[in-house]
């Protein structure tokens, strides 16, 4: 399984590794201005569309926002910098899935390489199963604000469903944000991402690749302040690329 390292330009700055071996994402919404650092050109890298980013934007411009503009540079970004690996601009709650669909054809027609189908709750089953014949990777969405999401992101047997359909039909399946280490173990995702990696930095809680070769925050004494919240940020970073090498292997 490969699990992308999300949320990596938080500490960009302050990491001065190679990234060319580990696997990162990305999203557009950070790039948009134009700018981006050398890992979105590395063939471990996997872009988001931002859709999630602008839809969770609590001033609400999204729902007045240019979408056709934003695809325009979304494509614009995908050709110049060559994705292979790419989301579509899933944002069937503002525009609804005919909307989407059409983005998504106009993603492929102008690249020649189709994007990565992301299936919501609102689309049902038989969409999923359509989407797994019909493309090459697909990625399981939903979110825990809903009770559907809330039912299918922790019921293993309904994830299995999704996983099972989707190999079944010979497509791979991204699990968008699911991060569990242990659920991990169980679920037989092609890929997953995750920006669990920079929640021990934020509390100040240091994390630890243990012998079982999971991540495990070990929490500081909440009496002392963390001295360099970056140096902490990226100590855990590549604890996460431990566990990442581990479950490329291994899961």
């Amino acid at each position: 399984m490969k699990i992308y390292l999300a949320g990596y330009k938080t500490i960009e700055k302050h990491y001065n590794q190679s990234t060319k071996d580990i696997y990162l994402l990305s999203s557009f919404w950070e790039h948009k201005n134009g700018k981006y650092g050398e890992y979105v050109l590395q063939d471990k890298h996997i872009l988001d569309s931002g859709a999630f980013t602008a839809i969770n934007d609590k001033t609400g411009k999204y729902k007045n926002y240019d979408w056709n503009n934003y695809l325009k540079k979304y494509i614009d970004f995908i050709k110049i910098t060559k994705q292979k690996l790419f989301f579509e601009l899933d944002i069937d709650c503002v525009v609804g899935l005919k909307k989407v669909e059409d983005y998504r054809k106009q993603i492929e027609d102008a690249v020649g390489i189709a994007p990565i189908v992301c299936w919501h709750q609102n689309r049902g089953p038989d969409y999923f199963i359509k989407s797994c014949e019909d493309y090459p990777y697909v990625a399981l969405g939903t979110t825990l604000a809903s009770n559907i999401g809330k039912k299918i992101r922790k019921n293993p047997e309904i994830l299995n469903w999704f996983i099972n359909n989707a190999h079944k039909n010979n497509a791979k399946i991204h699990g968008l944000g699911f991060t569990s280490a242990p659920w991990l173990a169980k679920l037989k995702f092609d890929s997953v991402d995750s920006t669990t990696w920079n929640v021990g930095g934020k509390f100040g809680n240091v994390i630890m690749f243990d012998k079982y070769g999971f991540p495990t925050q070990k929490y500081k004494d909440d009496n002392k302040r963390v001295k360099d919240s970056n140096g902490l940020n990226v100590f855990n970073f590549n604890q996460w690329v431990k566990f990442q090498k581990y479950a490329e292997n291994n899961l």
